[in-house]
Formats: structure tokens, C-alpha cells, sequence
């Protein structure tokens, strides 16, 4: 996988950040992708001995931001063979006539939208080279609804149907299109979701053991150096403890 160059959205934490890591032990170039620019810099000096890696400082949701940013990408860091879509988020478990608007479209914003906007910025690329390899980063909420779900897990199966729609309109151009499916990961993810709640975010992961991002980032990296006539077109990871999104085997 040496001499390629991997953009992640979502670098500053969680699975974007431990699939960085991932990346640069096989030696894939990187081009890091978050909001929190203090993190960038520090990810970028841990990686660096390594690999290349480029930084950019955007918010996904912001349109002219990401169009901007990638604009702005050394030719050094050209050509783009892996995207990443990883970043995303999830705000609130309320019941739907409980629900936050501005929670809705942080969600819609981000995980939908803010992927359209990366994958349109970096798409013609691959389509002109016939050549690029996608993981969206997707959820098994995108897979069933569960109770306070709601509008979290209609993005995700958003990301679901875009991986589809991906996969059949680009697969004539050789690029191939793939997305992760994680059940329970311990991240910030539950600390973004209750608001920096930690007790209640604890509590998610509390009794069992959950997978980590180490776990999820060694899938995507395996995804991604298949042989060049093998796509991973669709695949779930859950704990061993966790068999759907409202079962889950705690001591």
C-alpha cells in the first residue's frame, strides 16, 4: 500500500484517528481531516516519521469550507486513492415529539450532507483516473431503528442508501465503494451524544466489552488493501456481547 494517499474525515478522534494510525504503519501517505486543528498538528507530528501527511482544518457541514480546503491540497498529495468518509456524530436520545431541531440538523448536517460534500469534492478525480477505493463509515443504526433513535438512525441509513447509490454509479469507472458498519465502539461518541454527560456516556459501555477504535481501523485497512478485484462491498462489526442495537450481553 506504500506510495498511496489516504484522505479521513473525522482524523481528530475515535476511528479516524486510530485508522491514521492504522494507515501509516503500511506506509499509505495521509491527508488529516477535522475540525480541532490542535489535534491535526498533534496527530500529524506522531505520524510523520512514518509518512507524509497534510492537514485541513474544516467543518464538514460548511459547504464553501470543505470545496475550499480541498481546493487547497498540495499537488504532492495528489492523487487521492482512498477516501475515508468517517466523520459524523449523534446528538440526544429523546423520543421524536421530545426532540431537539438543532440536534436533527447537526446530524442530517453532518453525517449526510457534510459526506456528500467531501465525496463530491474528491469523486471526479477517481472517475478521471478510473481509479479510487471509498469507505463510508456507516453505523448498525443504519441497519434497524431503535427506541430514541429516530433521526441519528435515518442518517445512517442515508449513509446506508448513499453507499449503495455509490457503489452502482462508480463501479463502472473502476473505483470501488464500501462501507464499515460498527455496532457499540468506545469513543467521544457518547460524550458528543449526552452532551458531555461522562456518566451517562459511561454507562453505554459500562458491563461488557466493547469493541475499540484500534478494532474498527484494522477493518478499514483491510477493506482497502484487498486485491484490486475484491470490494468489500458492505459490512457489520459488533462486540461479541452485542447482538442488535437494544441487546446486549452486560455482567
Amino acid at each position: 500500500m506504500k506510495n498511496k494517499i489516504a484522505l479521513i474525515t473525522g482524523a481528530t478522534s475515535g476511528i479516524g484517528k486510530a485508522t491514521a494510525v492504522e494507515f501509516a504503519k503500511h506506509g499509505i501517505d495521509l491527508i488529516l481531516c477535522g475540525r480541532r486543528n490542535d489535534r491535526l498538528e498533534q496527530l500529524k507530528a506522531q505520524l510523520s516519521d512514518q509518512v507524509n501527511v497534510h492537514t485541513l482544518s474544516f467543518d464538514v457541514r460548511n459547504k464553501e469550507a470543505v470545496f475550499n480546503a480541498i481546493a487547497t491540497i498540495p499537488d504532492e498529495f495528489k492523487p487521492i486513492d482512498i477516501l475515508i468518509n468517517n466523520a459524523g456524530n449523534a446528538h440526544g436520545l429523546a423520543p421524536i415529539n421530545e426532540g431537539s431541531i438543532d440536534d436533527w440538523e447537526a446530524m442530517m448536517d453532518i453525517n449526510v450532507k457534510g459526506l456528500l460534500y467531501v465525496s463530491q469534492a474528491i469523486i471526479p478525480e477517481m472517475v478521471k483516473r478510473k481509479s479510487g477505493h471509498i469507505i463510508n463509515i456507516g453505523s448498525t443504526a443504519g441497519k434497524e431503528v431503535y427506541p430514541g433513535g429516530n433521526v441519528y438512525c435515518a442518517s445512517k441509513h442515508a449513509v446506508d442508501a448513499i453507499n449503495q447509490g455509490m457503489r452502482i454509479d462508480l463501479h463502472a469507472h473502476g473505483i470501488r465503494v464500501g462501507a464499515v458498519n460498527p455496532g457499540l465502539v468506545e469513543t467521544e461518541f457518547s460524550k458528543v451524544r449526552f452532551k458531555g454527560d461522562t456518566e451517562k456516556a459511561d454507562a453505554v459501555y459500562h458491563g461488557f466489552t466493547p469493541l475499540k477504535p484500534e478494532d474498527i481501523a484494522e477493518i478499514i485497512y483491510f477493506s482497502v488493501s484487498r486485491p484490486p478485484h475484491v470490494n468489500i462491498a458492505d459490512l457489520i462489526v459488533m462486540p461479541t456481547d452485542q447482538a442488535s442495537s437494544t441487546i446486549v450481553n452486560r455482567n
